[in-house]
């Protein structure tokens, strides 16, 4: 597809294509969306960047196309996110408005209403001017803003409309949230570039996905534990095309189960905030549990490692990348290699064949729980925050559910467990509180004062 990226909402808006969309019960036609969206176009027009409250609602997919069909960088806030973090994104992002959410952090809220119809006209903004600014936990201190151009999420859109054999055809099942890549980028962008229908179930539960009778589905590997955990749910998938399980690892006994009980061998692929998706199984091809598959069109990939190790840091090119962290050229540079390539920090193997295999990390603070990625440092600084604690240190450890769970080892006096998960819970969004608190003496460190997480006692 050349041209613009959503051709589906070029043009004046109509009633031609009843329900092509649906989110948590609520459908509207593709007119409909073409002229909310041009409401909402009309009315930030101009704007440095727009903030968007990303709840799973109509008015929150009106209000990115809006953007989208302004040319204005959209900025989704996770629903969820506590003061703390909210109030960074918010400055850090240069949002002039929150659209769908009441003023806050001194931006202007400003109300999404899905039954406005206005006609939008104006020429496609440029290919590489910002579509989205995406915020990604790091390693260490607070999140970093992602600026993703038209053309990148256009280019990884239809490479994955390739992969997977997409087409205008398909029903797109999936529950995700909307503020990150999977849910926004892949669930509802891709719907709306490939031209197929979408169902978002509000909630990724096992009985709405098993109702919404999809021939395509996303989910995180959490969401496809809790199916195969539902023999009855995951036998309606029976008929589906094709499942599609990213954001994190889907464990081998999930991939199993799931063959097991719909006849289908999902479709793992890889990537990251600042690389969109760059590495899948095929729709037609070999499906392995704990292989990502091979580069979508147009992405190169490399091995970073010791000769005749085989395995090392995964490094990339392609036209899927990011332009950089908002305001931070220190960290886009160091994020690219002297000649280019992107650095993962992910640990890869490539077989023989080309496919891949994501095998690690290469530090051990970003943690995929439920297929979000968690900086643990972010985490640690929220801890550190409360009066009672003197030392934090936070670890993903294994979880049957989540993938990772986030435990934290503290140091402190006078509070509970609870006491920290609720304080963290409350600072940050809901998903980064910590599962278990372990309280310590003291953290192991070395000579130089750095704790030494590998000392941990464990859970």
């Amino acid at each position: 597809m050349a041209g613009a990226l959503l051709p589906s909402l070029a043009g004046p808006y109509d009633d031609d294509r009843p329900d092509v969309l649906s989110v948590a019960g609520r459908s509207c036609s593709l007119g409909g969306l073409r002229g909310a969206a041009g409401a909402v176009a009309r009315r930030i027009a101009g704007a440095p960047a727009v903030a968007v409250r990303a709840d799973a609602s109509l008015e929150t997919v009106v209000a990115v196309l809006g953007g989208l069909l302004a040319g204005v960088p959209v900025v989704p806030l996770p629903p969820d996110a506590g003061p703390a973090e909210r109030k960074h994104i918010l400055r850090d992002s240069g949002a002039a408005l929150l659209l769908g959410g009441d003023s806050v952090e001194g931006v202007e809220g400003v109300p999404v209403d899905a039954g406005e119809r206005v006609d939008w006209s104006r020429p496609e903004p440029a290919p590489d001017s910002t579509a989205l600014i995406l915020y990604t936990s790091g390693t260490t201190g607070a999140p970093k803003g992602a600026l993703l151009p038209r053309a990148a999420l256009a280019a990884d859109l239809d490479a994955l409309a390739e992969a997977w054999d997409w087409t205008a055809d398909d029903t797109l099942v999936h529950g995700l949230p909307l503020f990150h890549v999977h849910g926004l980028v892949l669930g509802v962008l891709g719907a709306l570039r490939v031209g197929s229908r979408l169902v978002h179930t509000g909630r990724p539960t096992p009985e709405a996905y098993a109702a919404a009778g999809g021939s395509l589905y996303f989910g995180v590997p959490t969401v496809w534990g809790r199916v195969a955990g539902n023999a009855s749910a995951a036998r309606e998938l029976s008929g589906a095309r094709l499942l599609v399980s990213g954001s994190a690892p889907l464990p081998a006994p999930v991939f199993r189960d799931l063959e097991r009980l719909t006849g289908q061998r999902p479709v793992e692929r890889y990537g990251m905030t600042e690389t969109l998706i760059t590495v899948s199984a095929r729709a037609g091809g070999d499906r392995r549990p704990g292989c990502v598959g091979t580069p979508l069109h147009g992405i190169a990939t490399r091995i970073a490692a010791e000769e005749g190790a085989g395995i090392g840091e995964l490094q990339l090119t392609g036209p899927t990348l990011f332009s950089g962290y908002l305001g931070r050229p220190e960290a886009t540079a160091a994020s690219f290699t002297d000649d280019g390539w992107f650095r993962t920090g992910d640990i890869a193997a490539i077989d023989p064949d080309g496919t891949h295999r994501i095998v690690g990390r290469a530090s051990t603070d970003l943690i995929k729980s439920g297929g979000y990625r968690i900086g643990a440092g972010e985490v640690e600084n929220a801890l550190l925050d409360h009066p009672a604690v003197q030392e934090a240190a936070v670890v993903g450890a294994p979880h049957d559910d989540l993938g990772q769970q986030i435990v934290a080892y503290v140091v402190a006096d006078g509070v509970t467990e609870r006491d920290l998960i609720d304080f963290v819970a409350g600072h940050l969004s809901a998903h980064k509180r910590p599962r278990r608190v372990v309280f310590l003496d003291a953290l192991p460190r070395n000579a130089m004062g750095k704790p030494q997480k590998r000392l941990l006692p464990p859970v």
